[in-house]
C-alpha cells in the first residue's frame, strides 16, 4: 500500500518511523512546505519522491492514502483536498480548529465514503487501552479524570526547537486530546463543561494557561489543567480516579495510585502508540471498514471544544 505523508516536521517523522515497522506499507512521497526540509527528510527515510504541491505528491502511481502531519490550521482545507482527489486521509489531531470546518470534513466523508481517521493518539496508547478494557468489562468505574497538560513555550517554536509558521492553541490541539479520550473512555458526551483562561501573550495572541472541568450524565468528572508556562517536566500525565483503584498514565508507563508499576507491554503489537493509530488506519482501508477514531467518532469531542470555546467567549 503506497501512502502520501504530509509534513516533514517532528510528526511526520514519528509517522514515517512507525510506518517502517508496518508490513505491506511503503512512502511513495512526501510533501512538505519547507524544500530543504522535505529533501533532507525525504532522503533520511529514503522516500524516492518529495515535492511541496500536495496534489503531485497524491498524483504518484499507486498511492491511495495521505497522512496528514501539517499546521492546524490547514487541516481541514487539506484533508478535503485529499478526499476529492478519491484518496483516504489520516488527519493529525485535531482534525480542524473550528467546528464548522469539523463539520465541513465530516460531511465529506460521508459523501465520498472514503476513510477518513483522525489522529487521536491517546485512544491507542497500550497504557489507555488498558484502562479502556477494564472500563468496558466493568472491572472499573471512573469517578474522575484529573489530567496536566504542561509545556514550556514562551516563543513560536514546534517540538525541535524550530520557528513555527503557525501558532499553537491550547483549546483546539492540547485539550483535544483529554477532550476526546474522556468522552471515549466514559462512553458519553459531556453533558456539562467550564472553562477558564489566563491572559494572553502579548505576541503570540494566546492564552498561556487554561482549566477545563467536564462531567458526563453517567457521573463521571474531568479535570484538565493546561500551561504554556511551566517551566519544568513537559507532557501530559494522566491519573484515573475509579471506584476500584486509581492509575496514572505517563507516556507509555502506567502505575497504580502506589506508584506500582503494571506491565502493559502485551496489550497490542506495539507499545508505540503513532504507529499502532496507523496500523489501524492502513487496516480500516485494507479491510474496508469504519476506523477506531474515524472524524464522524470524534466530532463530539470537537463539539465539546466549541462548547468550551464558547464560555471562553
Amino acid at each position: 500500500m503506497k501512502i502520501c505523508m504530509v509534513g516533514e516536521g517532528a510528526f511526520a517523522k514519528k509517522h514515517l518511523a512507525g510506518l517502517k515497522n508496518i508490513d505491506g506499507v511503503e512512502v511513495a512521497s512526501l510533501v512538505g512546505g519547507v524544500a530543504e526540509a522535505t529533501k533532507t527528510v525525504a532522503e533520511e527515510f529514503a522516500i524516492p519522491h518529495w515535492t511541496l504541491d500536495l496534489n503531485e505528491g497524491l498524483a504518484q502511481p499507486g498511492v491511495v492514502a495521505a497522512i496528514l502531519t501539517t499546521p492546524t490550521p490547514i487541516h481541514a482545507r487539506q484533508a478535503v483536498d485529499v478526499m476529492r482527489a478519491e484518496k483516504h486521509v489520516e488527519i493529525e489531531i485535531p482534525i480542524a480548529d473550528s467546528l464548522a470546518d469539523a463539520r465541513m470534513v465530516d460531511a465529506v466523508q460521508k459523501e465520498t465514503g472514503l476513510i477518513a481517521m483522525a489522529g487521536h493518539t491517546r485512544r491507542f496508547n497500550p497504557c489507555h487501552q488498558w484502562i479502556h478494557e477494564r472500563l468496558g468489562s466493568g472491572d472499573l468505574t471512573l469517578q474522575h479524570l484529573d489530567v496536566q497538560t504542561f509545556f514550556f513555550r514562551r516563543s513560536n517554536l514546534n517540538a525541535e526547537g524550530k520557528p513555527r509558521s503557525w501558532t499553537d492553541h491550547l483549546l483546539w490541539h492540547h485539550a483535544c486530546h483529554t477532550v476526546d479520550l474522556f468522552q471515549y473512555q466514559t462512553g458519553e458526551v459531556a453533558s456539562d463543561v467550564q472553562a477558564m483562561q489566563g491572559p494572553l501573550h502579548p505576541e503570540l495572541k494566546i492564552a498561556m494557561d487554561m482549566s477545563i472541568g467536564m462531567k458526563v450524565p453517567g457521573g463521571a468528572m474531568c479535570s484538565l489543567t493546561l500551561s504554556f508556562n511551566n517551566n519544568g517536566p513537559l507532557g501530559t500525565f494522566f491519573r484515573y480516579i475509579c471506584d476500584n483503584g486509581t492509575y496514572i498514565a505517563r507516556y507509555d508507563d502506567l502505575v497504580d495510585g502506589h506508584e506500582n508499576v503494571i506491565d502493559v507491554s502485551q496489550v497490542d503489537v506495539s507499545m508505540n502508540g503513532i504507529e499502532l493509530q496507523d496500523r489501524e488506519f492502513i487496516s480500516a482501508i485494507r479491510e474496508n471498514r469504519e476506523p477506531n477514531a474515524s472524524v464522524a467518532q470524534v466530532l463530539p469531542a470537537m463539539e465539546t471544544l466549541h462548547r468550551l470555546e464558547q464560555v471562553l467567549k
